[in-house]
């Protein structure tokens, strides 16, 4: 067992690395596990147009390069391996990683979510190059064209009609045929003439990576096993994310979505001195700017939490 450190930060998307920043700056000497495949979900975006300070947009991958970088600047310790276990049932709290354990005064919990996906081949392929899992982050390159969304619930939804105001048309897949969705978000789509509803179908597959672009979408009626295509410039797939919280069940109070519960308005979870932020306890806004100003709040509750507890 090592030192005792003031903080230790799991995860390494906007949230984790903004957590760093502040949390370094502080001179709180923060240890920051990344994981084996650093970076989040930002690093399956192309062009990141609604990050402040690019005025030309920047890919995913070189912006969090460079959020790593200014972690790194002010004296962020980094490991590179998944954590494996952690023990917030007694202080110092207990994270454990790569065969080994640290200990923590205040741990901040970063690990953000993934959005469930469709299983195909073609999916990952085509992923940044026309399939999409945000509609607010994607949507703008889609102006004017022939949109597919994936879903029936009220995510599915949201994403149609944010969709029906750029694009061409909107056509919503869904394997049932009904809606899960609230009513008030089906009557605001069924009234929308730019969407429509094909039901009763699954998505077959993904065309065309060779090119790399969506072109066609391959469709499967459930009831009759008939197959169709259609032709679209954009796949957006809403059936759900799914928070990276399974290493804190038990150890932290979870929400019934599996998201980290905070205190309202902070990032204090159910457990003093450990604290939530990002993607991991937001599944409304689900943004790369929300999820940095969220790791800001933790470690500025954690400088606090260490000022009242350890000064």
């Amino acid at each position: 067992m090592t030192t005792t450190r003031k903080v230790i930060i799991i995860g390494s998307g906007p949230a984790a690395y903004t957590a760093a920043i502040y949390a370094a700056r502080a001179n709180l000497a923060p240890l920051q596990f990344i994981g084996l495949q650093p970076g989040g979900q930002l690093m399956l975006t192309t062009l990141v147009e609604n990050y402040p300070g690019f005025v030309e947009g920047i890919d995913g991958p070189p912006l969090m390069e460079t959020f790593k970088k200014q972690a790194e600047r002010f004296g962020t310790e980094m490991i590179t391996e998944d954590v494996t276990a952690v023990d917030f049932a007694r202080r110092p709290f207990t994270v454990s990683a790569g065969g080994e354990s640290w200990e923590a005064l205040t741990v901040i919990v970063a690990t953000g979510a993934v959005a469930k996906l469709l299983g195909l081949e073609n999916e990952s392929v085509l992923m940044g190059r026309g399939v999409s899992t945000c509609a607010t982050c994607d949507g703008f390159f889609f102006k004017d064209q022939n949109v597919m969304v994936v879903g029936g619930g009220d995510s599915a939804v949201e994403e149609a009609l944010y969709l029906a105001r750029l694009g061409r048309k909107v056509e919503v897949v869904h394997r049932r045929d009904t809606l899960r969705a609230s009513k008030i978000m089906q009557e605001r789509a069924f009234k929308n003439p730019k969407i429509e509803f094909i039901w009763d179908s699954a998505v077959e597959d993904i065309r065309d990576p060779e090119i790399g672009r969506v072109t066609t979408v391959a469709l499967r009626n459930l009831k009759t096993q008939a197959l169709s295509e259609r032709p679209v410039d954009g796949l957006f797939i809403a059936i759900g994310h799914q928070p990276n919280t399974e290493l804190f069940r038990g150890q932290l109070e979870l929400l019934p979505n599996d998201y980290v519960k905070v205190e309202p308005g902070t990032t204090r979870t159910s457990v003093p001195g450990v604290f939530a932020a990002g993607d991991v306890q937001d599944f409304t806004y689900r943004q790369a700017v929300t999820a940095a100003g969220s790791g800001c709040m933790a470690a500025l509750e954690a400088e606090r939490f260490l000022e009242a507890t350890h000064s």
